[in-house]
Parts: C-alpha cells; sequence; structure tokens
C-alpha cells in the first residue's frame, strides 16, 4: 500500500491509538524533519520511523523521572544508533527534562533541550550536537554515534544494575531494579563490538536487559541485502536471548506490548521491529537519501500533508503535547523516584554504612582511607614486574573501594588483575568484583564504561598490544571523561619470544594522542603504587597503565619521589652527581633503569647526567613553565629520550631526532635479553648516545 493510500491524521497508527498519541508522535517527527532542514546536514528518516517506537517505550514504560534525570534508579534509555539524534532531543524537550550539571548533579535553571536548540541543531554551543553526547546534553545516557558502542555500553550498564542489586538490595528495601532499553539499527547490527557485547549478555542471562533492533533495511549505500543477510532472531537465540517481534513500528500496542514482555524475561531481550525509514516522505520513503541527509523543503511539505500537519509549520510543538508527556512518563516516574528516595531514607537509617558507599558512588568520590593499605617496596637490584606490584596495588585499593569491579579478555593470570578472595560476576550470581570478558576487547571497553556510567569504578585488562582492538571504547571513556582504568601488561618488546604480533610499538604514542586519557608507564614497584594512585584520583578521566612484564629494579629514589614525581607527570630521579648536569636521560618505563645505570658509567668518565622519570606526559604537560625548566632547563640542550616503543612525541622533550632511543621497526621473536641487545637498548647504548649529543650540541654552540 502506498503512502498516499493510507490514513492521513493516524498516518498508520493503531484504532487503539488516540488522537494526542498521533499529535505527541508527529510532533517528535516534524522536529526532527525542520531540525535538520535548517541545519541542511543530519539523519531525518530513522526519527521519522521510530517515533512510535520510542514514544510508546517512554510513555507507557520507561521508569523515569524528568524531573530528577540522575535519580540512581532510572530505567536506562540508549539511541545506539546515534545519528538519529533528532529522536532523542524531541523526547528530551516534550518530556521536559531540565538542565543539570553533570559533575555536580545541580538544576541549573534551564530547560536540558529548549526549542531553540532544536532550531541550531548542529550549530556551535547548541545542546543538540549531531551525535548524542553525554555530559553536553542532560538526559543523554551515553555517548553515542560510533554504531555499536551503545549496544555494547548497555550491556555494562546492565550489568552494574544486578552487581549494585546484589550488593545493596535488603528484604523490603528493593533499591536498584532498574533496565536498560536500547535503541539499535542495522548499523549496530554489523559491527562486530555488538556481537561480542550480545554474546556476554547472554552468558550472563542478563534479563534487564532489552534492545529494540530497527529493521528498516536501508544503510548510507543503499538496501542491507548488499552487504548483510544475517536471520537476527536466529543469531540472537543461539546467543541465548528471547526474540520478539513487532511487524510494524506505528503499532504501539505492540510496541508496548513486547516491552512488557522483556520485563519479566529471564534473559536479554531483542525486539525486531520492521519499519519504513523516512516514513511518509512522498518519494524517499524507503529510499537511501533519507538516511542521512535533509529531505528538501518540498518533501518535507508533503510528509506533513501525509501526517495531517500544517505543511508550512515550523518546529510546531501543539498545545497539549507537553502536558500529555508530563501525564505519563513524568507522572509515572515522579511517583517512583518519590518513593524511592522516601524508601533510600528508610534504608540509610537502617544500613548507614552501605547508604554512605552508594552516595559516594552516586559522588564519583572515593571513601575516606582508601590509601591506607598501600604497599611499599624496598631498594632491589632485581625488583619486580610491573604487573605484579600493580596487583598488590589494586588488591589493597579494591579492600577499601568494594565498588571497584573489573576483569580482563581472558588474561587475568598474565595481567595479574584478579581480585583476591572476592569472586566473579556470572550467571548465577553478580556477588563478585571480577568480571570474565572472555576474548573480547572491545565489548569489554565499551561494558566498563556503562559500569562507569552507572556508579562502578570500573577497570578492564590485557595486552598493550590488544589496546589497538579497544580504542573506539578507549576514546569514548575519555570523550566522556569517565574514570575507567584499563591496565595493559606486556608492554613493550621486552615480553620477549611471542614476537612482533604481540610487541607493541606504536600504541603507546597512539594512547597518549588522545585528548583526555592519562597514560602511566612507572619505571618500578613504587612508581606503579603512585600511577594506580593518580588514576584512581582523576574521577573525571580514563588512565591506562603500561606495565611490564619483566621485572624491574626498584630504584633507590622512588619511594621518596614517586609519589609527588607521578602527579606532575616527570621528575628528577636521579641527579648529577655534582649537581650540574650536562646532559639529561629521560625515560619512562623499563628504560629508566638503563639510565640509571647510563648515569653512573658516564660519572666514571667525567660526565654529569641527570635522569629524568616520565611516567605519565599529560601530568607533565599540565605543569608549570617553572616545573618544566625545574626538571628540563632549556640550557640544558644535550639529552636523550629512550622508550621501548616508537620515538614519536618523544622531540619535543628532546629537541630534536638524534637524541632517540627507541623502536622504529617492528620487533622480532626472541628472549627479551637477546632482544634488547638487537634494538639497542642497553646503558652502553645509552652512554653512546648521551656523548653524540654533547658533541652535537658543542658544535652547535661554537658554530653560533
Amino acid at each position: 500500500m502506498g503512502v498516499a493510500q493510507l490514513p492521513q491524521q493516524m498516518a498508520g497508527l493503531p484504532a487503539s491509538a488516540s488522537e494526542i498519541d498521533a499529535l505527541a508522535i508527529n510532533t517528535i517527527r516534524t522536529l526532527a524533519m525542520d531540525a535538520v532542514q535548517a541545519a541542511e546536514s543530519g539523519h531525518p528518516g530513522t526519527p521519522m520511523a521510530l517515533a512510535p517506537v520510542a514514544y510508546s517505550l517512554w510513555q507507557r514504560i520507561l521508569r523515569y523521572d524528568p524531573t530528577h534525570p540522575h535519580w540512581m534508579d532510572r530505567d536506562r534509555f540508549v539511541l545506539s544508533n546515534g545519528h538519529a539524534s533528532m529522536l532523542l532531543y524531541s523526547l528530551i524537550h516534550l518530556a521536559g527534562v531540565p538542565e543539570c550539571d553533570q559533575r555536580t548533579g545541580k538544576l541549573t535553571g534551564k530547560q536540558a533541550v529548549p526549542l531553540e536548540d532544536i532550531k541550531r541543531f548542529r550549530q556551535i554551543g547548541s545542546k543538540c550536537p549531531g551525535h548524542p553526547e553525554y555530559g553536553w546534553t542532560t538526559g543523554v545516557e551515553t555517548t553515542t554515534g560510533p554504531l555499536g558502542q551503545g549496544c555494547a555500553t548497555s550491556v555494562g550498564m546492565a550489568i552494574a544494575s544486578r552487581w549494585l542489586a546484589t550488593r545493596y538490595n535488603k528484604p523490603g528495601f528493593e533499591l536498584f531494579t532498574h533496565r536498560v532499553w536500547t535503541i539499535c539499527g542495522d548499523g549496530c547490527m554489523m559491527e562486530g563490538i555488538t556481537g561480542e557485547a550480545a554474546s556476554l549478555a547472554g552468558h550472563l542471562k542478563l534479563g534487564n536487559l532489552c534492545w529494540i533492533y530497527d529493521s528498516n533495511h536501508i544503510t548510507i549505500e543503499g538496501n542491507t541485502s548488499l552487504a548483510y543477510s544475517d536471520d537476527a532472531a536466529m543469531r540472537f537465540s543461539g546467543y541465548g536471548w528471547a526474540v520478539r517481534h513487532v511487524s510494524d513500528a506505528n503499532d504501539i500496542d505492540a510496541v508496548a506490548s513486547a516491552c512488557q514482555s522483556a520485563r519479566v524475561a529471564s534473559q536479554p531481550t531483542l525486539i525486531i521491529v520492521n519499519s519504513h525509514i523516512g516514513w511518509g516522505a512522498p518519494t524517499k520513503q524507503d529510499t537511501a537519501s533519507a538516511h542521512g541527509e535533509a529531505l528538501g523543503v518540498e518533501e518535507i511539505k508533503g510528509a506533513k500533508r501525509f501526517y495531517h500537519w500544517p505543511e508550512d509549520a515550523q518546529f510546531l510543538v501543539p498545545e497539549g503535547v507537553v502536558a500529555h508527556f508530563q501525564e505519563g512518563v513524568g507522572a509515572r516516574g515522579a511517583e517512583l523516584s518519590a518513593k524511592w528516595r522516601d524508601l533510600f531514607a528508610v534504608y540509610s537509617s537502617k544500613y548507614p554504612e552501605l547508604a554512605r558507599e552508594i552516595q559516594w558512588m552516586n559522588r564519583r568520590e572515593l571513601p575516606p582511607g582508601w590509601e591506607t593499605d598501600l604497599p611499599g617496596f624496598p631498594v632491589d637490584a632485581k625488583g619486580v614486574a610491573t604487573r605484579i606490584s600493580g596487583s598488590k596495588v589494586l588488591n589493597a585499593i579494591a579492600r577499601r573501594v568494594p565498588w571497584m569491579v573489573g576483569g580482563s579478555a581472558d588474561l587475568a593470570p598474565s595481567t595479574k588483575t584478579l581480585i583476591d578472595g572476592s569472586g566473579s560476576v556470572g550467571p548465577e550470581s553478580f556477588a563478585g568484583c571480577n568480571m570474565h570478558y572472555g576474548i573480547r576487547e572491545h565489548a569489554m571497553g565499551a561494558v566498563c564504561n556503562g559500569m562507569a556510567l552507572s556508579g562502578l569504578r570500573s577497570y578492564g585488562a590485557g595486552f598493550l598490544i590488544f589496546s589497538d582492538y579497544m580504542r573506539g571504547s578507549i576514546r569514548l571513556s575519555a570523550l566522556m571523561e569517565l574514570p575507567v582504568i584499563y591496565v595493559f601488561t606486556h608492554d613493550s618488546i621486552g615480553l620477549g619470544e611471542d614476537g612482533p604480533t604481540h610487541q607493541p610499538i606504536e600504541q603507546l604514542a597512539s594512547l597518549r594522542a588522545l585528548p583526555g586519557l592519562n597514560v602511566y608507564r612507572p619505571c618500578d614497584a613504587n612508581e606503579t603504587v603512585a600511577c594506580w594512585c593518580e588514576a584512581m584520583r582523576h574521577v573525571h578521566q580514563p588512565s591506562v597503565l603500561a606495565l611490564s612484564r619483566q621485572n624491574l629494579p626498584t630504584q633507590s629514589a622512588t619511594a621518596a619521589l614517586a609519589g609527588e614525581g607521578c602527579a606532575r607527570g616527570a621528575y628528577v630521579l636521579s641527579e648529577a652527581p655534582s649537581g650540574a648536569p650536562q646532559v639529561i636521560l629521560l625515560a619512562s618505563g623499563s628504560e629508566v633503569a638503563l639510565c640509571v645505570d647510563a648515569q653512573t658509567a658516564l660519572a666514571k668518565e667525567g660526565i654529569q647526567a641527570r635522569v629524568v622519570s616520565m611516567p605519565c606526559w599529560e601530568a607533565f604537560d599540565q605543569q608549570s613553565g617553572e616545573y618544566h625548566e625545574q626538571v628540563l632547563p632549556r640550557s640544558i640542550r644535550a639529552r636523550v629520550g629512550v622508550e621501548a616503543g616508537s620515538t614519536f612525541g618523544w622531540e619535543r622533550y628532546c629537541g630534536n631526532e638524534g637524541g632517540l632511543i627507541g623502536m622504529r621497526s617492528f620487533g622480532a621473536s626472541a628472549p627479551i635479553k637477546d632482544l634488547m641487545s638487537h634494538f639497542g637498548f642497553s646503558s652502553a647504548a645509552v652512554v653512546a648516545k648521551a656523548k653524540e649529543q654533547l658533541a652535537y650540541w658543542g658544535k652547535q654552540a661554537k658554530g653560533s
């Protein structure tokens, strides 16, 4: 049946739908069309198709109080196909969500999404950016846009809900019962991260998770038959999901019924909804051109005629629509959140310690005394691998921060990231703190984000080389300012015989290039303690800990200096014996020990060298010019930078490429001693490079 033959006023809605239902749904559709047209860019087709689905979910199902958007037990709504952002912005606007400061939770007195910002969709300063941005627009639960990320992040949210319920719910006090609802599309289904996350969710039997799959068979290039022919129902049944079907996205009763079924499921639910992208557009419905570009003035007029809408009206919100949302999701959510606050007040009297934990989590605060049990390490020439000292620190912190939850991608015995004495999170119990992600690195990063968004202090672990597999998730950690900690061990060619496929070369440089991410590479056990502490203190930034497989000697000065030194990112670990250095030796991680040995060798030849440990470039770059001058005085131009990775970036501290010892190729398979010697990582090589730099800068001085 063609568009022109369909009933106009109800636009395909079931007979049970009221006029106010149709009015509200078409308000969502027309706001989306108008905003995209005004911006002359965007994605109108999916909001037009899914307006009835999102409306049915929000008005009839969602446990969400628009006036308290940070209520801890609210249902989470995730728009994984974030290009359809106007669908979400329209809902936030119509529901009357107020703007909150993301860090404090305090109301600003403004609307989260005022109509003026919808009119300025995709413009500088608007609360309606091209894709939903967590922390920028109140009501957005997670940043989405890279397809599949929202799906995987929602799994972390659902895990967190189950974990919180297991730890904090008590008889008569069901504090955490919330569910996670995710809308996703064909593109999300194709992404590998979605498969990883769905497999994990099915294994964990996350009955509090529901994905609503918009099956419209259209992507940018055209019909999905070009590249995609999966049987999604069979695939997800194989993952252990319950699968429901809604044959028409306009059937709001069928959508609500399927969601009600998901509420009582003992496993995650996939609701497959058949829709028509660009619903109602006279010539662009069911076409790729409805996906990612403005429809055009005449096409919009035609669609509005189909909706029985004033075709020349723009950004119209008819009288009664906002009130209708207030009577639906607003009234239901207000009653539920008020009851929850009353319940929490009684809970706080009966279980004060647990209530304080909940409040600390909600405010991203660390409990008093969280550093009490931290280990210390004496000077030791043999030393210990920083992955092992890191394990001791993690366990000390976890004893004081019980909402520390994390794990590795099937590498815990190697990364040393198990929390001793705590059980595992599994399908039968969420009482433990140890996650087992299986070999699913990308999903692990997104799940960590979802848990962090729900208040848990999450961490994920793996080999540094496999950070490439989860870079998209790490990037979103930084973009959302989430305090996820990524523990990456086997941080250099020093891992040995596994060879170049497993030896990270460019990964440190690549991670350091990410804005808002702190990358720590400690030189010994005491620096590892300090770096872990700094990562914990950053409650609005993610951190990477790059740790060694091999033993590293515990330096004589780090016990006293590493605390402040790691906080500042770089520090003088060992001053020149005379106090008047001629050359500066800079390094991170395992190569610091080479510089210390070289300093001693140079001193025997009458050359005065300063050793600077640089565990965190990002922290050092934020220090004052005065501190920079203290550590790296401009008058000392002879410098040698040493790191068993790409030299990219070190020139900013060393002044020229000639002073760098690093990797300019891939590694090789061999024992660590042979590898280090072969690729030039030795104290003798540092000594030679220091002499070379002294000679070079001496000639430059004479020439000038």
